[in-house]
């Protein structure tokens, strides 16, 4: 019987901008996305049908139906598209906290397209993968590329960028009971003065081809222009760094923040023990590259 094991990384955003709604409902986006060596694990084994386990820091999710799970959807979609009858069972060790705004359950989906598609043999390109991961939803598709990319569209245009050079990142997460899906809420929340045209990400994406570093300047965050009024201790504990001199930026629509542990940051542990002491869990990651994030191990 064969199994495989796959990575499933957390990611972060150097940049997110939004341009407008769009005739479909959703806002366009501009964004370049990041994966980082925070990652849950996906185990995949032949079996007769699709079966999911869910184990690790995932006690939200662990009881829940499982058409429920973006990783179970994917596998439905997959087979549906590939035109296969087989099944696989898939477990999910969950290491990336829930609806914190790092993508685990967006990534999880994609591993397992990546995953199945192997085990399968099903074949699929990867833009055939990138598609069936839009169907899923609008993070899944970056999680086919990984590295670092950036994505158009409501997400589901994906475009590689070169690995980006980067410090280490300290990661800020609040407790459970303070997170929640609010994404769509965040969106809900703009207005067209905060839309933009995108040339942050564009200036971003030409830096990275360059080869030039990632340096605090060129990030940007349009939800961080409403995280007062819908995120408010996410809010304070970056008001606290900033009165620190120290730069947070929020992951995705929030509500955990990231800070780029760069030469302006000399006393990290400083930092990492504020961090901590307004409540927030910290973890200190590094850039991890397309190809380390989309290694396939048989076991």
């Amino acid at each position: 019987m064969r199994r495989l094991r796959l990575l499933a990384p957390a990611k972060i955003n150097w940049t997110l901008e939004a341009l407008h709604i769009r005739s479909d409902g959703y806002h366009e986006v501009r964004s370049v996305l990041q994966t980082v060596d925070f990652c849950d694990v996906v185990t995949l084994s032949e079996a007769p049908d699709i079966e999911l386990r869910v184990t690790g820091d995932a006690a939200s999710l662990a009881d829940s139906a499982p058409e429920t799970n973006l990783a179970y959807r994917a596998a439905v979609a997959l087979r549906r598209r590939a035109g296969v009858r087989a099944g696989a069972l898939m477990e999910l060790e969950k290491r990336i906290p829930v609806a914190a705004g790092f993508g685990g359950g967006s990534s999880d989906a994609a591993a397992v397209l990546r995953g199945l598609n192997a085990l399968w043999a099903t074949h699929q390109p990867q833009a055939n993968l990138i598609e069936i991961a839009g169907e899923v939803g609008s993070d899944p598709p970056f999680f086919v590329v990984c590295g670092t990319a950036v994505v158009r569209g409501r997400g589901d245009i994906v475009e590689p960028l070169p690995d980006a050079i980067a410090p280490e990142i300290m990661l800020a997460t609040p407790p459970v009971n303070e997170r929640g899906e609010k994404t769509a809420e965040m969106y809900a929340a703009l207005s067209p003065d905060e839309f933009s045209e995108g040339y942050v990400t564009i200036g971003l994406a030409d830096a990275v081809e360059a080869g030039r570093a990632i340096v605090r300047d060129e990030l940007n965050n349009v939800f961080e222009r409403v995280t007062r009024r819908l995120q408010p201790d996410t809010q304070l504990a970056m008001d606290a760094l900033r009165a620190q001199g120290v730069e947070p930026h929020l992951c995705g629509s929030g509500p955990s923040f990231f800070v780029l542990l760069d030469d302006a940051v000399p006393d990290r542990e400083t930092v990492e023990a504020r961090v901590e002491a307004l409540g927030f869990a910290s973890r200190v990651v590094r850039t991890l590259p397309r190809e380390a994030a989309l290694r396939i191990e048989e076991l």
